[in-house]
């Protein structure tokens, strides 16, 4: 038990303390009395000064947010990030997106995204592997090339992308059952695989622009080789289930419209992640086609697209507005006027030469509002070949009106000049484009002042494709494809005039001995020198024979709303080629920090 003495102690040692704690709060209380309740009776009489402590307190606060933000600015920077989706809009139609066939503006378009090739166009307009593991190997007769493969390159449905697919393909251009717009420039060319990932072409005999010739999309044997030749244009895969190699894979096809007047396809692609080249930095491209410019230039006032390719200028609409992005990409190409030499009065000579005259060149690429080179001959400037002392002649109206005067067409009453009682008139045919209008009312005017009555027909785009076919016209405003190779056998040999040949564009019907065999003989010639020496010839005979009228080189334009990063304004051989660096376009940004940039 607890004894009574030690019950006392304890009690006593309570008191104590109860006695400690009531003394310290006291003490507190007076403390707090006369610290803080009595200063805070003279708290009126600082305020002034504690404002201006509290003032500099915010201000100190704000300026070190400032700091801050202004640093995070100074650390990031807004830059180009994967993701997103190209709605681009295409004037045309969609038919066929095999690269076997693919023709139109849509078609090769949604062609070169889904399909990849054996070598592409890089940005300085040089040929480069893609497909291909490394450039190829030409033997020192230059009649044959040996391409290696890639190895590890897969078609967008997984399977091993192998040298059969490269020799498959060409021999479906090279049938004749599969009609094939590329099979006259495959004829006679062997191909063979001597193993899994290598493939040897031999050509019958040399031709320099062979490489140009080996960047058709690569289709997939395994898909089809059952299809009978008969049947492969006509197959499903070229319009649903698409499996090709590129950078972007087949999603879905939607066609909208009652009639074909207001038709209109949207092809959506996704990207292909296996893709060779590494996966393409937008997640998905969709190709709209349209039939006709206004169409197209609703949809992107409407914001239903966000790309447009092919017009010939900045809509009206657009100049001002600082969210519209334009891409000027000039063509390896040439805009000339082809006079028909084959009747009528442009079969004469010296009307043509006087014609040639009479066109003031540099008015008319002053009228284009973009800057670009002037064409003086059948080749480009700086091609393989150009001789700067065999361009046609420069604009003067008084050796246009001697030249005229001398063959003997006088001026008559009504300023237009006869001869024999013929007037000197005849039809100009152009598509009807802006600029091709303001480029042919130019002509018909100053060819007028030298008594030449011309009459303009400026086609839409289908009725002008059947005047190209047929050559129902007098003289052609249009734009060729040259590429960076000098050979334009294909526009000026006179094999090219007949009626037989498969696609006749030699559109002024040219025809000179000389010329063809200048033409053959430089085209078979793999030496640079060599080559441009023999083409001198052809030079010579279509600067004496006048049989066009060299004018400019055209540019392919590409408008967008918003900017576009990794598409680089430089020179391009066919509008399409636009795609060759499509897997490295982005439309977004984002603020990235730029340790993490560099």
């Amino acid at each position: 038990m607890v004894s009574r003495a030690l019950k006392l102690r304890v009690r006593r040692r309570l008191r104590l303390k109860k006695r400690q704690v009531e003394a310290i709060g006291s003490q507190a209380e007076e403390q707090l009395e006369r610290n803080l309740f009595r200063r805070l009776e003279r708290l009126h009489a600082i305020r002034r000064f504690m404002a201006g402590w509290i003032v500099l307190a915010v201000l100190l606060f704000a300026c070190t947010v400032v700091q801050i933000r202004a640093l995070g600015g100074y650390y990031q920077t807004l830059q180009p990030v994967a993701g997103g989706t190209i709605n681009e809009g295409v004037v045309g139609s969609f038919t066929n997106a095999n690269p076997v066939y693919a023709t139109s503006s849509v078609d090769l378009a949604v062609s070169r995204l889904l399909f990849a090739s054996l070598y592409s166009y890089n940005d300085k307009n040089q040929l480069v592997p893609d497909l291909a593991a490394a450039p190829f190997v030409v033997s020192p007769d230059g009649t044959q090339y040996t391409v290696k493969l890639r190895e590890g390159v897969k078609w967008h449905d997984g399977k091993s992308l192998t040298a059969q697919d490269v020799a498959f393909t060409f021999a479906v251009i090279q049938n004749p059952d599969a009609r094939s717009p590329l099979n006259a420039s495959w004829q006679d060319i062997t191909i063979a695989t001597p193993d899994a990932h290598t493939i040897t072409f031999t050509l019958p005999d040399p031709l320099a622009a062979f490489p140009s010739s080996l960047t058709t999309g690569i289709i997939p044997k395994h898909i089809l080789e059952t299809t009978p030749m008969s049947a492969m244009r006509s197959s499903d895969f070229n319009t649903s289930n698409t499996v090709g190699s590129g950078p972007f894979r087949w999603q879905a096809i939607e066609v909208t419209g009652g009639s074909p007047q207001d038709r209109q396809e949207r092809v959506a692609l996704q990207r292909f992640e296996n893709y060779h080249r590494g996966p393409a930095k937008l997640a998905n491209f969709v190709i709209h086609s349209y039939r006709s410019q206004t169409d197209m230039i609703q949809s992107f006032e409407h914001q239903e697209i966000n790309a447009m390719a092919g017009l010939s200028e900045v809509p009206n609409q657009f100049k001002d507005d600082d969210s519209v992005y334009s891409y000027n990409l000039p063509l390896t190409a040439a805009v000339m006027t082809f006079f028909k030499t084959s009747e009528g009065v442009l079969a004469e000579t010296e009307v043509r030469k006087a014609l040639v005259l009479g066109a003031d060149q540099q008015k008319i690429i002053d009228s284009l509002g973009y800057a670009t080179k002037p064409v003086r001959e059948p080749l480009l400037q700086g091609q393989l070949g150009y001789d700067p002392s065999l361009a046609q002649p420069v604009f003067d109206v008084s050796a246009a009106r001697k030249t005229l005067d001398d063959a003997g067409w006088l001026v008559g009453k009504d300023g237009i000049r006869y001869k024999n009682k013929q007037p000197l008139t005849f039809k100009l045919y152009a598509e009807e484009t802006s600029e091709y209008s303001r480029v042919a009312k130019l002509l018909q005017e100053q060819w007028r002042a030298i008594g030449v009555n011309v009459t303009l027909e400026m086609q839409k785009a289908a009725d002008f494709q059947s005047t190209l076919a047929f050559h129902s016209y007098d003289a052609l405003l249009y734009g060729i494809s040259i590429g960076n190779d000098p050979d334009v056998y294909a526009y000026w040999s006179s094999a090219q005039a007949d009626l037989r040949a498969t696609s006749r564009l030699n559109f002024s019907e040219f025809k000179s001995a000389t010329a063809d065999a200048a033409l053959e003989s430089g085209r078979t010639r793999t030496d640079a020198a060599l080559r441009a020496v023999k083409y001198r010839p052809f030079l010579q005979a279509w600067q004496k024979d006048a049989p066009a009228l060299g004018m400019y080189q055209p540019r392919f334009l590409y408008i967008t709303r918003g900017q576009l990063f990794g598409l680089k304004e430089h020179y391009i051989n066919t509008p399409a080629d636009r795609m060759n660096s499509v897997s490295q376009w982005m439309i977004r940004q984002a603020a990235v920090s730029q340790a993490k940039s560099e």
